[in-house]
């Protein structure tokens, strides 16, 4: 079992910049990937990025590509997801997930066995 614990949501303007951090209770090679999902009111989960824990090779969303980046920190246990040029429509709930070493992975959220409780990002004007 993988605990994570998303951090760094708040409010922002349009435009700013925000860090999200996800901190995972074991080290990297019980997992394959982690990623971060988002998920705004009246709308379906949505995946935005994942790295693979071993790797560290990243995937992004056309959504976000260019404006989002994601990273880990094996020795802290940790993913952050950097947010610039934010955009009204980032706004919601952002979460972190993993998926179990040894499957494949994707940015479907129903591959994904951990999850954290997330955290609140809110993009004004």
């Amino acid at each position: 079992q993988v605990s994570l614990v998303e951090s760094g949501g708040g409010s922002v303007q349009a435009g700013g910049s925000l860090q999200l951090s996800c901190a995972a209770s074991e080290s990297s090679g019980s997992t394959a990937c982690i990623a971060w999902f988002r998920q705004a009111p009246g709308k379906e989960r949505e995946g935005l990025a994942r790295v693979n824990t071993q790797s560290g090779l990243p995937f992004y969303a056309d959504s976000v590509k260019g404006r989002f980046t994601i990273g880990r920190d094996n020795a802290k246990n940790t993913v952050w997801l950097n947010m610039f040029f934010l955009k009204l429509e980032d706004t919601g709930m952002y979460y972190c997930a993993a998926v179990a070493a040894g499957n494949i992975c994707t940015l479907d959220a129903d591959q994904y066995h951990y999850w954290g409780k997330g955290t609140q990002v809110i993009v004004s004007s």
